[in-house]
């Protein structure tokens, strides 16, 4: 059966991206593995085949949201619905396999409002009947620009009623294909400014709902409306507000 990923590659950032979503891997080859085994165990290269070692990789930085990955309701806050938030690696393993349903926002300018007459309009397009546990993914195709410095900057906001009302029909996982789920923050921030209020800023992450995000997936373009399901487990990070994940739809 077609497996197609939904999960962008984890590699270095390009030149330019912010300080605090950055990612730097170093990948070692074979030589350093070699000299690393000589060093640890006294073996020489010429008792290896091919004179290498092992080949290695490490995260030099990696934050559990600087790539696709899961949200956990502890991202949001601290306390939800009147409990201490559920860290990333307390959630019930079935939210993170279940039938999936694409909504179709990609007419959708940066900024704009994806509001719950729109996710209802998308999903009746979508010829997909929506149930308690679903995995909805909103298709904007800002993952063109991923590898773009201002990418976090671009999409629209899923707004706290089109959440809401998604949570009141079971949906405890919902995704898309942009940095975040809100509008993007520089938007949010010029707005919570000038109005002075609370509950713009981060809107649909603070709605005291425990629910999960996906963030950041790539490839929605090559999915049908509905007919697959989603597999997005995350790593089971201790204590963690998220955990990147591989997530994946199954045709």
């Amino acid at each position: 059966m077609p497996i197609i990923d939904l999960s962008a590659t984890i590699r270095s950032s390009p030149p330019g991206t912010m300080e605090a979503v950055r990612v730097d891997l170093a990948n070692h080859d074979h030589a350093l593995g070699a000299a690393q085994i000589q060093a640890l165990f006294q073996v020489p290269a010429a008792l290896l085949r091919n004179g290498e070692g092992w080949a290695t990789d490490t995260f030099t930085r990696l934050g559990t949201h600087d790539t696709t990955h899961v949200d956990a309701p502890w991202h949001y806050n601290s306390v939800i619905q009147g409990q201490p938030a559920q860290t990333i690696d307390a959630l019930p393993l079935e939210w993170f396999f279940a039938p999936g349903v694409v909504l179709d926002m990609r007419h959708k300018e940066d900024g704009d409002a994806v509001r719950v007459e729109e996710v209802q309009a998308a999903l009746q397009s979508s010829g997909h009947t929506l149930r308690p546990g679903d995995i909805v993914l909103v298709h904007t195709g800002r993952d063109a620009f991923y590898d773009q410095p201002d990418y976090l900057f671009r999409g629209p906001g899923v707004t706290p009623e089109a959440t809401r009302w998604l949570y009141d029909q079971g949906v405890r996982v919902m995704g898309i294909d942009a940095w975040g789920w809100d509008a993007p923050l520089d938007r949010q921030a010029r707005a919570a400014l000038t109005r002075q209020e609370a509950g713009i800023f981060w809107a649909a992450h603070q709605l005291d709902l425990p629910y999960c995000q996906i963030e950041r997936l790539v490839n929605l373009a090559a999915l049908p409306p509905s007919g697959f399901m989603v597999a997005c487990f995350p790593l089971k990070v201790a204590g963690g507000s998220a955990g990147p994940c591989r997530a994946v739809a199954i045709l």
